[in-house]
């Protein structure tokens, strides 16, 4: 039988498929343990879908409540359910994150506004007069893929997390046993480098690396066994082997590193996706030591806010899902130690238009405003410039409310790198549009 590519690599790469080992790891393993004192974590969340921003941070003084409330019409959240803000009393979150506002309140989370995907600094009259624009504004697929590569160009292949490990790991991690980057949400663009690949977990899965697929396990272990020894000569099956190989070497150490400690005592919410991921996050970064890495970067997704109808009650279930576990991550991070060495930060696809659709829902928009959580974060502040929130005014690239975006998703990420260590002479590589923007680091961290 003729075996093509993408079946081979869903058999022989474990994690591919979801079997045996539960991980996709990448490169070889290095086995030698190094001193993890100056260690920081990256944690992204993707908001896959589209977060709709205007209803996660509104305008709570009277007036802008007020507009806001007749622009939004049946999207309107009422005012005395909103989260207001005690240290930007003019603002309030919505009323399904209470513990972000908890950790905002605490100065322990910022909020950066009106971020998006940007080659350079546009205005309204600009977009509308044709500047060279990100490739495909407002298309889910390409607005993920250029928020995660940084570029602004959807053909990218390599993400700038990816980039920063390709920096950075023969500094940092030298005697690393796992890779820099680890997945909790499958493969993604974000974690892809030139010569540093991810490790993916399937979250809950480090217990005994057991195969979950009932009766063929078995079957898959055994082939998975035979194909690590089976030599064709031929570049694609010797490459596919190894990863085969080093998931075994991955899943045995993550497990092993796991088991050797306690369990966490932070309670996670139960049956909330996110929450999984993130406790499997935490459980990771407590074995650091064990791992001999001293920077990881780990990345987690939840959906689907792709809101067209029926968006109070679907954007609600998400958000207050998503709140709660945050704040667990947050607090197993303090539980650990390493609440001043771990940032969390949100990502999406792009926010939804303030004027509302027919059916109840809205569309595909632009800038949004994004969440970043940690000890080292500059909290209880709001980062960027709020947009003028006016159908066909100042800052709407079209009459229906998508924000053309005052801070570049590339400043917000180069921000997040500085902190994690990329140095000055790195950023160009990583960033290569960075140049085109008076500020690499928005002071948010």
């Amino acid at each position: 039988m003729l075996v093509n590519r993408r079946t081979f690599i869903k058999y022989a790469s474990l994690a591919a498929a979801g079997n045996a080992a539960g991980l996709r790891p990448f490169g070889a393993l290095n086995a030698l343990a190094q001193s993890t004192t100056d260690y920081k974590a990256l944690v992204c969340v993707f908001l896959y879908g589209g977060n709709d921003a205007n209803n996660t941070l509104v305008q709570f003084d009277t007036a802008g409540y007020a507009n806001y409330a007749n622009l939004r019409g049946p999207l309107a959240i009422p005012q005395n359910q909103l989260l207001q803000l005690a240290s930007v009393p003019n603002f309030a979150l919505h009323p399904n994150l209470p513990d972000i506002k908890t950790l905002f309140d605490s100065k322990a989370a910022a909020i950066v506004t009106n971020v998006g995907t940007l080659m350079q600094p546009t205005t309204r009259a600009q977009y509308q007069a044709g500047q060279t624009l990100p490739s495909n504004l407002f298309s889910h697929p390409d607005q993920q893929l250029e928020w995660q590569n940084a570029s602004q160009s959807g053909a990218t292949s390599t993400g700038w997390a990816g980039r920063i490990a390709d920096a950075l790991t023969s500094t940092y991690n030298p005697g690393g046993q796992v890779p820099m980057i680890t997945s909790v949400a499958g493969d993604t663009l974000f974690c892809n480098g030139k010569s540093s690949t991810p490790v993916a977990v399937s979250p809950g899965n480090l217990g005994g690396a057991q195969c979950s697929e009932g009766s063929e396990c078995g079957a898959q272990q055994a082939t998975a066994q035979a194909l690590l020894s089976f030599d064709s000569g031929l570049s694609l099956v010797q490459a596919d082997n190894a990863i085969t190989s080093n998931a075994y070497s991955y899943a045995k150490t993550l497990t092993a590193a796991v088991q050797s400690v306690s369990p966490l005592k932070t309670v996670f919410p139960t049956n909330n996706g996110l929450a999984s991921q993130l406790q499997q996050i935490a459980q990771i970064i407590q074995v650091r030591g064990a791992l001999g890495v001293s920077r990881q970067i780990f990345f987690a997704g939840i959906g689907n806010f792709d809101t067209h109808a029926n968006q109070l009650t679907d954007q609600g279930t998400l958000l207050a899902a998503i709140s709660p576990a945050l704040a667990a991550f947050y607090q197993a991070t303090q539980e650990l130690g390493v609440q001043n060495s771990v940032t969390t930060f949100t990502m999406s696809d792009f926010s939804r238009t303030f004027q509302p659709n027919s059916n109840t829902g809205s569309d595909h928009a632009w800038g949004s405003h994004h969440i970043v959580i940690g000890g080292a974060v500059n909290g209880g502040q709001m980062y960027g410039t709020f947009p003028t929130l006016a159908l066909g005014g100042p800052d709407d690239s079209g009459s229906n409310g998508r924000w053309v975006p005052t801070t570049a998703s590339v400043q917000y990420a180069a921000t997040l790198a500085q902190w994690f260590g990329v140095s000055a002479a790195q950023m160009p590589m990583i960033f290569p549009n960075i140049g085109n923007f008076a500020s690499a680091n928005l002071g948010f961290v």
